[in-house]
Formats: structure tokens, C-alpha cells, sequence
């Protein structure tokens, strides 16, 4: 008995022996599994978090998880008083580096928009009153403009304040349309600074021609890199025309990877902490014609460009169905302080303060350039006037380019510079200034020739009027083409000249820089607004049309008039008529159903349904 209960003794203390090993186990297991937990806390919630340039350290209490918890991938990016989004994680960017452009850069692809004022659009004035709100109205809605070199190099950034601009979109860049150089805008660094020194809210555009999403990277690194001095409180575009143009490197690409070259772009944009917007014409969004606005339009703001014939305000808004937050209503705007055309933009917003610079070091101060783009070959010679010639501030003749001397035959200046753009740089008097290289010689025997006197039937009616290139036109200092030496000058549409009189032999006096010219006359027209009229006149009997060239013989197939204006609404317009067995020279097809013909030297429209080829 005393065996069994020592036996029964010893195996109740094994039992309690193995149950204590057993619970010390596991205690040892639960110390390290709660020694593991505390390491993966440390090594997550006390990592250290960029917050733009400098570096916090993380609690690992509770309360700080919350407050430093990461923001959801899917989450948009908020929108701050100064305009910019909140700052996302920023991916590594390759550092591209680019020169700056020239003003006559044929590689240029918005050289053929509507940058100039060559485009569409209602001729509009801007002044205080554009955008004055009625009772009841909101101040959100602000009126801005968006410049390039195409506006020059001095713009009065003043005058542009005080016609009640609110903000200006500066084009800081482009990359070239063939080659896919980079760019910068010559004139950007002077916008950019005048615009803020006097109180205009400043964003950014760049103009690209980016072929895949690597280079559109490349364009933004460029571009935040650029503006990163400057405070950008407006958002920063990307602008992309002309791909469908067989010389542009974009063309052959579809929608779909246009819009993901955007999208490469504008995230960009986004992830260096600006606000990002994409641009196109009404035309190209609208359906998604050619570009996938389901993607871009539900994830940036959006820029959209239309030009009604009656402008804002009397055209309330953009016809685009498509959500968009700003719009371009004219590339015709006139407004104080810009000698050239410039497009014009509501926004349907604003803001309330102006943005910090990402980069806190002073951007670099620079002067009006009036050189700026223009490339001068650097001389030094001694030149004279060959007959009289203005001396200017600026190699232009445009608004802001002031005369301050005349240089005469026999007198001297030294000139430093000849420019690419028909113009010399001159020291005189110890002032630099400028003069039109063609009126300049450095033979200082130079005599100008006796004046001629027109042939008694060369009789020119004196007038007094403003007048514009209908496209290009040469200015001679003889009123024939039998000479290329005779060539003065050069005018463009939209370039402006004083005309004094009108001659019996099909040309006109032209009063420019001091000296009188000639110009074809029938190549000049007084309608500054010509290139935008859709109406046939006299003056201009092809507005509106597009004419397909042609080259073939044709005659009447019974009879048919001929027309200095391709319509019947005048009739008056009827100089002859054509009869079967005539011939003419037919040099176009018109959009309209007349055919422009040559006929005895002279250019005359038909109805194309009345005419056959000439046997």
C-alpha cells in the first residue's frame, strides 16, 4: 500500500513538472512573437518621412500613427489657397538641361499656331471692364492671358496690370517639332519676373512634341526644375498642336498614346507639387476626337481653346461639353503694354494668395532683352546712313521701339552687331541703339543716287492709312520688282505701315522707318483683322475660302462671268465674261464652287460648274 501511494506520489509530480515546461514554453514562445511584433513597429513607424526640405522624425506612440498615416495612392491631390496640390512622394528625375531658343527658331512648333496672332478669334481690347462682375456675381472667375516670345521680348508687364489682367500663363519651354530638342523660351525668365513684380498671379505652359512618356518625363523634370525659383501659383499645362502634320516627329501616333504621353507629362507636374492642366482645342476633345478626355478630364484640370466670332462676355461661355476649368476665347487680344496680338483666358477660379517657390534661392534677375531670341554676328565697323535712317531703342519698328535719332548720309556710328532679323546693333553718341541693316553701308563715299522722278504716268493719289501685309510683301525702294537689290524691307500680316499714297501703276507709297517705299498694292490691305474675316470683299475676295491650287487650262462651256470677288452678291464685281473657245488660266478650286482664274494678267473667280477644260 505504502508503495502504490509513494508510485502514485511521484507520477502527480511529474505531471506538475511537465505542465510547468510546458507552460514556461509557451511563455517563451509569446515573448518572442511579442518581441518581433515590437521590432516590426520600430522599423516601420520610426522610419523618418520627407516633408519638402527637411526631415521629421516619426513617433512611435499611437497618436503620432495616426497623425502621420500615408495618403491613400487612389486619393486626390488637394487643392491649397496658393494653387498647388499637396506634395506627393516625388520619383527620381533624370536632370535635362537645355539652351535658350531663338526667336526665329523654325523648329519652333508653335510657330505656325496661333502664338503670333495669326490665328482665330474676335479682335477684343482688354481693359478693366472685361471682366467687371455684376450684382450678385462671385470674384472667382479671373481674366489672364498666356505669353511666349511671340509677344516680345519687353513687355510692359505694368500696363498689363493695370488693363485688369489677373494672371498669365508663361510658356517657359518647348521641344523642337522635328529634331526633339529642348528648348527654353527666350523670353520666359523676364515674364515670369515682371508678371510677379507687379502683382500678376503667374503659371506655366510648355509646349512639347514628346514621341513616347519617357521624354514627357524628361519635359516636366525640365520644367518643374525651371519654375522651381519662381512662385507658380497658377497651375502648369502641357500643350501639344500640330501632330497630324506629317513634318512633326508626333505624327502616326494614336489617341491612346498621345493621351498616355500626357498623362506622363501632367503626373509629373503633379508629383513635383504643381498643379497640373492639360490644353487642346474644343475640336480635338469634344467626343474624344483626339484625345481620351475620359482619362485626362477626370484626372486634371483642363484648359480648353475655342474662338466664337463675338468674344467674352458676349459670348458667356465654351461650348465644350467636357468638364474644363479655363478657356482660351481669342489669339486676337489687344491689351496695353503688348505691342502684338495675345491670347486671352478666363479661369473659373482663383486664388487667394500667391504660391511659395519650391526653391528658396533668389531666381536670377534679368533685364528686357531687346535682343532677346534675335542672333547677332558680332562686328566692329564704322557705318553711315545711305541716304537717312532712324536710329531706335529696339530692332523693331512694333510699339515701345522709340526713335531717339536720325542717322543722315555723311554722318558715322560704329556698329557691334548684324542680327539675323534684318537689323544692326549701334554705339552712338554713346548709346546703343539700332537701325535696319539695308539702309546702312560701311562705304563711307557712299552717294545716294539723284532721286528719280516717276514717269508722269506713275501718279500716286495721296491718302493717310494704316495698312497690313494680306500674307508677306517686300518694301522696295523702287516701285518694280526688275531688282532683287531694291528690296528694303519685309512686312508680314499683322505688321503695321503708314501708306501715303496710292499709284496708278499698281503700287503704293509706304512711309516706313523715315523713308518712303513701295508695296504692291493689290498684296496690302487696310483690314487689320483679315486673316480672321469669313466674308469676301474686294479687298479680300478669298476670306473664308480654302482654294485647292491648280494649274490647268479651262474655257467657258457656254458663257460665264468673271468676278473680282468670288460671289454673286454684288454686281458690280463683273469685269468681263468668259466665252466658250477663250482660254483662261485656272490657278485654284475654291471651297465655295468658284475656280480662280488668270485672265489678262489679272486674277478673276468663275463659277467652277460653268467651266470646262480648254481643248
Amino acid at each position: 500500500m505504502e508503495g502504490k501511494k509513494h508510485r502514485k506520489s511521484r507520477r502527480k509530480q511529474k505531471d506538475r513538472e511537465g505542465a510547468v515546461l510546458v507552460l514556461g514554453a509557451v511563455l517563451v514562445i509569446l515573448l518572442i512573437a511579442a518581441a518581433v511584433v515590437i521590432i516590426l513597429k520600430i522599423s516601420s513607424g520610426g522610419k523618418s518621412r520627407e516633408t519638402g526640405n527637411f526631415t521629421e522624425s516619426v513617433s512611435e506612440s499611437a497618436e503620432a500613427e495616426e497623425d502621420t498615416e500615408s495618403i491613400p495612392e487612389s486619393e486626390e491631390s488637394r487643392e491649397t489657397e496658393s494653387g498647388n496640390p499637396e506634395s506627393l512622394p516625388e520619383e527620381p528625375q533624370t536632370a535635362v538641361a537645355a539652351e535658350v531658343g531663338s526667336m526665329e527658331d523654325e523648329g519652333d512648333p508653335q510657330k505656325s499656331s496661333n502664338a503670333s496672332g495669326q490665328g482665330n478669334g474676335a479682335s477684343v481690347s482688354i481693359t478693366t471692364d472685361t471682366l467687371k462682375p455684376t450684382e450678385g456675381e462671385t470674384a472667382e472667375m479671373t481674366l489672364g492671358i498666356d505669353v511666349s516670345k511671340y509677344q516680345g521680348g519687353n513687355i510692359d508687364w505694368s500696363a498689363v496690370k493695370a488693363a485688369g489682367i489677373d494672371f498669365a500663363i508663361v510658356r517657359v519651354g518647348y521641344r523642337t517639332k522635328a529634331t526633339g530638342i529642348i528648348y527654353e523660351d527666350p523670353a520666359a525668365r523676364y515674364n515670369i519676373q515682371e508678371a510677379q513684380k507687379n502683382g500678376i498671379k503667374v503659371g506655366a505652359y510648355f509646349f512639347s512634341s514628346a514621341v513616347t512618356e519617357q521624354e514627357a518625363r524628361e519635359e516636366a523634370s525640365w520644367v518643374a526644375d525651371f519654375i522651381s525659383r519662381y512662385k507658380i501659383t497658377y497651375p502648369v499645362a502641357y500643350n501639344c498642336e500640330d501632330f497630324k502634320s506629317e513634318d512633326s516627329r508626333q505624327y502616326g501616333l494614336d489617341k491612346t498614346a498621345r493621351t498616355g504621353i500626357a498623362s506622363a507629362f501632367l503626373d509629373s507636374i503633379q508629383a513635383a507639387g504643381y498643379m497640373p492642366m492639360f490644353y487642346a482645342s474644343r475640336n480635338e476633345m469634344e467626343g474624344n476626337a483626339d484625345w481620351d478626355m475620359d482619362v485626362l478630364g477626370s484626372k486634371y484640370k483642363v484648359w480648353v481653346s475655342q474662338y466664337p466670332e463675338k468674344p467674352f462676355p458676349d459670348t458667356p461661355s465654351s461650348t465644350y461639353s467636357g468638364r474644363h476649368d479655363m478657356w482660351q476665347y481669342t489669339s486676337q487680344g489687344q491689351v496695353a503694354g503688348i505691342s502684338k496680338k495675345v491670347d486671352v483666358n478666363v479661369a473659373y477660379f482663383g486664388y487667394s494668395k500667391e504660391a511659395e517657390a519650391k526653391d528658396s534661392t533668389p531666381a536670377e534677375v534679368v533685364e528686357a532683352n531687346p535682343e532677346v531670341g534675335i542672333t547677332f554676328t558680332e562686328v566692329q565697323e564704322t557705318v553711315t546712313a545711305k541716304i537717312e535712317t532712324n536710329l531706335r531703342t529696339a530692332p523693331t519698328t512694333a510699339d515701345g521701339s522709340q526713335v531717339v535719332a536720325k542717322l543722315v548720309n555723311g554722318q558715322t556710328a560704329t556698329r557691334t552687331g548684324v542680327g539675323n532679323n534684318g537689323w544692326s546693333r549701334l554705339e552712338y553718341n554713346g548709346q546703343k541703339v539700332y537701325a535696319v541693316s539695308s539702309f546702312l553701308t560701311a562705304d563711307l563715299t557712299y552717294q545716294a543716287p539723284a532721286e528719280e522722278k516717276p514717269a508722269p504716268s506713275q501718279t500716286y493719289e495721296p491718302v493717310n492709312e494704316t495698312v497690313t501685309a494680306k500674307d508677306t510683301t517686300n518694301l522696295r525702294t523702287e516701285p518694280s520688282t526688275a531688282s532683287q537689290d531694291t528690296i528694303a524691307a519685309t512686312i508680314h500680316f499683322g505688321d503695321t505701315v503708314n501708306r501715303v499714297g496710292i499709284g496708278s501703276n499698281g503700287w503704293s507709297q509706304i512711309n516706313y522707318n523715315g523713308q518712303i517705299l513701295y508695296a504692291v498694292t493689290s498684296y496690302l490691305t487696310t483690314d487689320l483683322n483679315y486673316k480672321s474675316s469669313t466674308t469676301p470683299t474686294p479687298d479680300n475676295p478669298e476670306a473664308g475660302i480654302t482654294f485647292t491650287p491648280v494649274n490647268d487650262v479651262v474655257t467657258a462651256k457656254s458663257e460665264t462671268n468673271l468676278r473680282t470677288v468670288p460671289s454673286t452678291d454684288s454686281p458690280d464685281t463683273v469685269i468681263g465674261v468668259l466665252h466658250n473657245g477663250e482660254a483662261a488660266v485656272r490657278t485654284g478650286i475654291g471651297s465655295n464652287g468658284w475656280s480662280r482664274l488668270e485672265v489678262g494678267g489679272q486674277t478673276v473667280y468663275a463659277v467652277t460648274n460653268y467651266l470646262t477644260g480648254a481643248q
